[in-house]
């Protein structure tokens, strides 16, 4: 019995012990939400690959936390239900037909003509019509991390959807810039694979992004292998080998975006992934892969206050301070005053800066310990009785 009691006191000394600067550390990151943007652009059975990249994608970012609230799917074709497939309502990513992508539980949210350059804008700068159903909208804050992936055919400086029209690298690079203006993200991760995809991160000029490209600009980006019972090629290459990258990474794992650029080097891939990591504010290599292919789970109880700064606004007046030759100034206070119900012992009325009170961990110290000697009291009279 005292040895229980006393593995509770030394479990309440623990919690009491944590340092208090943990919050900073469970928000080094600085984002409190994770999105998924993933897009096939690329319509008939041929182009079955391209589906297969996508949903292999949206497999890996649901297995790691994502939600399927927080994912928007967009796939041009329909191949789990094309009459040529040999296995209907499937899509699989290898020729041993081990993992069905497609699963029973996709939620596309875009499919077949609904899949457009307007509509993939609008999706990003939050330009939808009234009428749009939240499950089709990026409720994106700036404090979200967004993962954008697309795939298909593209040239030099352009991306086609359905063989109809395309998008630009200006374009795209202006939408990004409208997400950072909105507030509509933190940090951003845009792969892309497709050939000559690095010409596709080129006119980027938003803070806060990284880019990836599975090749660069004269290249094509390849297929990896044929499905016999299929018919067709059934992924990419550069998606392959990110696809088993991605397949070791746990939502605890310490694989860094810079572990996750080292996947299919040249010889893999028979094209040069290239990259864009200047406007990125953080060192890259020692940015978690879970920062964007994850979900954040930053779960502590604590008595401490911590103050969340609005970084990404400190960044964006520095941005326009460099852009029009002017010195960043803080804000005045306006005199608006915020209120908040009392939750906490030492709250003396609403609006008021908390009193100073003895921390709740004491109060576990100092009990348990009264227990522990009662309880130790109590056997020995009992022993010697």
């Amino acid at each position: 019995m005292v040895s229980q009691f006393t593995g509770f006191l030394l479990l309440f000394i623990f919690i009491s012990s944590v340092d208090s600067g943990v919050e900073e550390e469970f928000f080094k990151s600085g984002h409190t939400n994770n999105w998924a943007v993933l897009v096939c652009t690329s319509r008939y059975w041929f182009n079955y690959r391209h589906v297969a990249n996508t949903l292999s994608i949206y497999r890996s970012v649901k297995r790691l936390g994502i939600p399927d609230s927080q994912i928007i799917l967009m796939l041009a074709d329909d191949m789990p239900c094309n009459a040529r497939n040999p296995r209907p309502a499937t899509v699989f990513n290898n020729a041993n037909q081990h993992i069905n992508v497609y699963g029973d539980d996709v939620e596309v949210d875009y499919r077949g003509y609904e899949v457009t350059v307007e509509n993939f804008i609008r999706v990003l700068t939050g330009r939808l019509p009234a009428s749009t159903p939240r499950s089709k909208r990026l409720l994106t804050d700036d404090r979200s991390n967004v993962l954008v992936y697309m795939t298909g055919h593209g040239g030099d400086g352009f991306l086609k959807f359905q063989d109809a029209e395309e998008i630009s690298s200006i374009e795209l690079a202006d939408a990004f810039e409208q997400m950072w203006q909105k507030r509509r993200y933190h940090e951003l991760l845009y792969i892309i694979d497709t050939c000559q995809a690095v010409s596709m991160l080129n006119h980027f000029y938003s803070p806060n992004l990284l880019g990836v490209g599975s090749s660069q600009v004269g290249e094509d980006s390849l297929s990896h292998h044929v499905d016999p019972a299929i018919g067709v090629y059934v992924i990419d290459r550069y998606t392959y080998y990110a696809l088993e990258f991605l397949e070791r990474v746990t939502p605890t794992s310490s694989k860094t975006i810079g572990d996750f650029f080292k996947v299919c080097p040249q010889h893999q891939c028979r094209s040069t992934p290239g990259f864009r990591t200047d406007l990125f504010r953080r060192d890259y290599r020692k940015v978690l892969v879970t920062d964007f292919f994850g979900s954040v789970r930053n779960v502590e109880i604590s008595s401490n206050k911590m103050q969340l700064t609005n970084a990404t606004s400190d960044e964006r007046q520095d941005d326009l301070g460099q852009q029009y030759g002017t010195k960043k100034t803080k804000r005045k206070e306006d005199g608006t005053k915020l209120s908040y119900a009392i939750q906490f012992p030492g709250d003396k009325e609403i609006g008021k800066a908390t009193q100073p009170t003895v921390k709740f961990s004491n109060f576990f110290i100092l009990g348990s310990s009264a227990f522990l000697g009662l309880a130790a009291i109590a056997c020995f009279t009992r022993t010697f009785s």
